[in-house]
């Protein structure tokens, strides 16, 4: 509302439905309270496509009235990797105007492969789903009990939900924290990966992430679970509590595209505060900019990249990989 109240000129509101770690804000409140205010309602679903088959899930973005909503069958839906679909309402978007602009857009040669495969996974969601999906949640939920039986490991789950942020909780996003016992997420992610040949999804700060689709089963967990009793064993460290950072989005000066063309410098990332960003800085996943062009750099923005530096974490979209000089506009 407040957000809705300050910009009385904005046509529509984006909204990530679930998010990467699986919170869901109360998405049926939020649409009809914009289209109250005659905005439509754009749903970023990549993480959400099993929502719609099973009612032990979230409401999706269709459910919940959105008029447009992107989903990423590939992530959790089965289907091969690249492939999505955009959903729309009809009755407040043209979908003859979305699907010109898309042409304009796409490729006149796309892949019958993952076309075919999109059909091959909506079939199987919309016959078998609820059976697949009850089986995926009977999953998580005996993985992230095993986990939180495990010194030093936590994992969150619904309990979080009237949390602030947390309206629901998605049991599919399995998040393991190891805090407790010293390592942060992407040294827990590396040691999986390079010692136990387990990939997880991304790490963060404090937490690894792994995301159960429909092609996992109780022997993969098993192991995740055999890793991490393992990695218990093994480190007993003093618990990781990094300096608090307070966050304070970095203000537009100047438009991303006036700024990807102007004169740059490289300077120093100490250097850099008060400077305009001429590059996008990221930590991906999921790849959401700290900063990005036509952007002033501020305390928060260089806090941020030292501590992803300092947690291992990977920094990305600058041209110096090691994140140590940021490119800016000349003065």
């Amino acid at each position: 509302e407040k957000a809705i109240s300050e910009h009385p000129d904005a046509k529509a509101v984006f909204i990530i439905n679930p998010t990467y770690y699986g919170a869901v804000c109360d998405l049926k409140a939020v649409v009809d309270y914009c289209h109250e205010k005659n905005m439509l309602v754009l749903i970023d679903e990549a993480h959400g496509t099993h929502f719609h088959f099973n009612d032990k899930f979230p409401l999706s973005g269709m459910q919940a009235g959105a008029d447009m909503s992107a989903v990423s069958l590939h992530k959790t839906g089965g289907s091969l990797t690249q492939s999505s679909a955009l959903l729309i309402k009809k009755n407040r978007i043209d979908g003859r105007y979305v699907r010109k602009v898309i042409n304009m857009m796409q490729t006149t040669s796309p892949s019958y492969l993952l076309m075919g495969s999109l059909d091959v996974a909506r079939k199987m969601l919309a016959l078998d789903g609820e059976r697949i999906l009850n089986h995926i949640i009977e999953v998580a939920n005996y993985a992230r009990e095993k986990i939180n039986q495990i010194p030093g490991c936590y994992s969150i789950g619904k309990e979080s939900e009237g949390l602030p942020g947390i309206f629901k909780f998605d049991p599919t996003k399995l998040s393991v924290t190891t805090r407790d016992m010293g390592l942060n997420g992407m040294e827990l992610y590396d040691i999986l990966r390079d010692e136990y040949n387990i990939q997880m999804e991304t790490g963060d700060v404090y937490n690894s992430l792994a995301i159960l689709s429909v092609g996992d089963d109780y022997d993969a967990i098993e192991k995740l679970i055999e890793a991490l009793t393992d990695v218990s064993s093994r480190f007993h460290g003093e618990r990781l509590d990094y300096k608090k950072i307070d966050l304070h989005y970095p203000e537009v000066i100047i438009s991303p595209r006036d700024a990807f063309y102007a004169s740059k410098e490289m300077v120093a990332l100490e250097d850099t505060l008060g400077r305009i960003s001429g590059e996008s800085l990221m930590s991906y996943p999921p790849g959401i900019p700290v900063v990005s062009y036509g952007e002033r750099i501020n305390v928060s923005v260089i806090e941020q990249i030292k501590l992803f530096k300092a947690s291992h974490g990977i920094v990305t979209g600058m041209e110096d990989p090691e994140a140590n000089f940021i490119k800016v506009i000349k003065e």
